[in-house]
């Protein structure tokens, strides 16, 4: 049962670990946003969210304000014929690479 569940919490991450082409270059999510910059240049699109994140209290009966957290959802197009690719950055590292809907 427990192997079951491990796998179904792996499958998420699989999906979201997509590689695509930038020109001569191939985008991974193991490189940096300024990486991926220099090899695929702007996004066609950019989204910003800071979101607050919380924690337990000192007491644990409750919880408080710990931070917040920069989530990026760059979008490239790259054209008619191919899927877009979604890149979500949190806190300034790549987290996700993922294909979109196809134009």
């Amino acid at each position: 049962m427990k192997s079951i569940v491990l796998i179904a919490l792996l499958m998420p991450a699989a999906v979201a670990a997509e590689s695509f082409r930038c020109g001569q270059s191939i985008a991974t999510p193991d490189m940096s946003v300024e990486e991926l910059l220099e090899k695929c240049g702007a996004p066609t699109d950019k989204k910003v969210e800071v979101i607050d994140i919380y924690g337990p209290t000192v007491a644990g009966a409750g919880r408080v304000k710990r931070g917040t957290s920069k989530i990026e959802t760059w979008t490239y197009d790259r054209g008619s014929q191919s899927f877009d690719m979604i890149v979500t950055i949190v806190d300034g590292k790549i987290k996700s690479m993922e294909r979109g809907p196809v134009d």
